[in-house]
């Protein structure tokens, strides 16, 4: 009465761990800016069989895509965890651009699967930016940001960000630490955060970072 379950169970995982392992694969030629491989190509380096590839996705397109959705989503839970212990909106916004700035030489290639989507990642519903925009919300509402378009403040704010990201994986030899906490200063002066108390959000200790790379598989 039992093996039906058991067998489907089975089936199941065996599903997820294809799926996972072609997330994986779309995620590493991401990293490496190679999003012009073939589905066999795919196939060979996620070690499942070409046939396997339409059980779960439609398109090449549509696997990169959800590799990148894949991404940010650990990326934002992994965020979420750390700054529930803030309360001022403008920290946690201050507190999630230096960590991530500081994202790029932990994990380059969680990174470079972000920076693969461009801009066009600023107007997802999912990651980044939806979480920066409640936060710029929060903080304008209680008086620490100057009133402004939260769509524009995104923009600004995340276009900054992304520049930084290409920046510093450009440049391996640079300070990413202090090149972060300076754009960050930056931006908190841009939304009209007083010098004094940017430089406070801006700089001091941080939480560490959780591990990501057994998530991503990368």
């Amino acid at each position: 009465m039992t093996s039906e379950p058991v067998v489907r169970n089975r089936i199941d995982r065996r599903r997820e761990r294809t799926r996972n392992a072609l997330l994986g694969a779309a995620q590493k030629f991401l990293a490496e800016g190679r999003s012009a491989v073939s589905i066999q190509e795919i196939t060979d380096a996620a070690d499942v069989g070409f046939g396997s590839f339409h059980n779960h996705f439609e398109s090449k397109e549509q696997l990169f895509d959800e590799a990148v959705r894949s991404a940010l989503q650990v990326y934002s839970e992994m965020r979420d965890g750390i700054v529930a212990v803030y309360e001022d909106p403008a920290e946690v916004f201050a507190v999630s651009f230096r960590m991530t700035g500081r994202l790029q030489r932990q994990f380059p290639e969680v990174v470079r699967v972000i920076l693969h989507s461009g801009m066009s990642i600023l107007v997802r519903d999912e990651g980044l930016a939806p979480r920066a925009r409640r936060d710029i919300v929060a903080a304008q509402q209680a008086g620490h940001f100057e009133a402004m378009d939260p769509d524009k403040a995104v923009m600004a704010a995340g276009g900054a960000l992304l520049g930084l990201l290409q920046l510093l994986d450009a440049r391996p030899d640079a300070d990413a630490e202090a090149l972060t906490d300076e754009m960050t200063f930056r931006i908190l002066r841009m939304f009209g955060v007083h010098k004094r108390t940017a430089q406070r959000l801006s700089s001091g200790p941080l939480p560490p970072q959780p591990e990501l790379q057994a998530e991503l598989g990368l």
